[in-house]
């Protein structure tokens, strides 16, 4: 089956979450990718569990579809058989901190010497200018520095981060998008380019509800627990055994929902609920009237009667629960496959669905250095120096 990506190739220098789950993308549509992890032990994440057959399961869910390669950056040999490498590669994504690869002699000045065409990527927490730029940058300071956390929690509880590395991702999808647009520039111009992604910068750029309050008429973003800033009812009510989602969110849902659902046509002629605004407005009042209705049945109850009258609602579930239900398991984002080491495994599934071009799984994450010798042997290296390489520092398996 054809897919969008296939001829373009990656080399993956990059570990942990932001760009590998970047190049997980890119080699789920097609792209061969190279990860070269570092010599001797991998990336970080191999030593985070849980394990599995001593294989870590963070590491093998964000490296799939990759071929693996370990390689000691910091020998003059290792260094000449990755710059070999990258002449005929057309993306390169790291996250080294600012400087780091050019004390390697792997910067993007470098390398576009050798490879006009290269579009390079460089993921890091604060970019690579400015006067943040050496801090060490990981998602939660990233969700502090953006501004999410303080707008992230209860009113009256302390700031909280985002339940996953939204920052993280954020990032990974900034880098995907910039890398696929230069490559389309790259199409036309034969050219490649310097890319610069932060942490910060792709978080804060998702705000953009927040800066319009902000610009528009300086409001600050505050916590709002699961409320709306703008719209109401919008957020998680009490039920009598759980919580749920209603999104009553325009004047005609919250009219249906008033009437029909909770059978209180009282509050259309409440002043206090009388339009949007002024239900955002007094959200804590709106709060509490609502409750004390939803409070007389079960989720399940309000549920099917909010599905009945067209009323955005959902469960509020937990992790287990999104898995198993089953218009996820419908929707393919559950996979099974086997790994090499590990057996059998589960992991998520393309968000994305394409009715040409399908994202697919066609391999396990490499174990570490799985591929070296596959590599090696595209750099047309002999059967004799391989042995030599093997045993001299410069590659390392597992």
């Amino acid at each position: 089956m054809n897919q969008a990506l296939q001829g373009l190739k990656v080399v993956d220098l990059s570990q942990v979450l932001a760009g590998p789950y970047c190049t997980m993308v890119l080699a789920d549509m097609g792209a061969e990718v190279i990860k070269i992890e570092k010599y001797p032990s991998g990336d970080d994440t191999r030593t985070m569990g849980p394990f599995i057959n001593e294989e870590s399961h963070m590491y093998m869910m964000v490296n799939r579809n990759k071929k693996g390669v370990c390689l000691n950056l910091k020998t003059p040999e290792g260094l000449e058989l990755f710059k070999e490498l990258i002449q005929s590669v057309d993306v390169l994504v790291e996250n080294y901190r600012p400087g780091v690869t050019k004390k390697l002699g792997i910067d993007y000045a470098t390398l576009k010497d050798m490879n006009p065409g290269l579009i390079y990527c460089s993921i890091s927490g604060y970019g690579q200018t400015g006067p943040y730029s050496q801090k060490g940058g990981y998602d939660i300071m990233a969700q502090g520095l953006s501004g999410l956390m303080h707008m992230t929690g209860e009113a009256d509880g302390r700031p909280v981060k985002v339940g996953f590395a939204v920052n993280d991702i954020a990032a990974a999808q900034t880098a995907l998008q910039s890398i696929l647009m230069a490559y389309i520039y790259k199409l036309r111009s034969g050219e490649g380019q310097y890319i610069d992604v932060s942490l910060v910068e792709s978080g804060l750029a998702w705000t953009v509800w927040e800066a319009a309050a902000y610009f528009g008429q300086g409001q600050l973003p505050e916590r709002t627990g699961t409320a709306h800033r703008v719209s109401a009812p919008y957020q998680g009510f009490k039920t009598q055994d759980d919580y749920i989602l209603v999104g009553a969110g325009n004047q005609k849902l919250w009219e249906i929902f008033a009437t029909k659902v909770v059978h209180r046509p009282d509050w259309l002629s409440n002043p206090l609920f009388a339009s949007n605004y002024l239900r955002a407005q007094n959200v804590k009042a709106l709060e509490e009237e609502i409750e004390s209705e939803l409070v007389k049945h079960k989720a399940a109850y309000w549920l099917q009667l909010l599905d009945e009258y067209g009323v955005p609602s959902s469960p509020i579930y937990s992790y287990d629960q999104t898995l198993n239900d089953p218009h996820i398991l419908e929707r393919g984002m559950v996979l099974s496959y086997e790994h090499p080491t590990a057996g059998p495994m589960r992991t998520l599934g393309f968000p994305a669905k394409f009715s040409q071009t399908p994202g697919q799984l066609t391999k396990a994450a490499p174990t570490l250095g799985q591929h070296n010798e596959e590599i090696l042997k595209s750099l047309h290296v002999t059967d004799e120096r391989i042995k030599q390489l093997n045993t001299a520092n410069i590659f390392h398996s597992k």
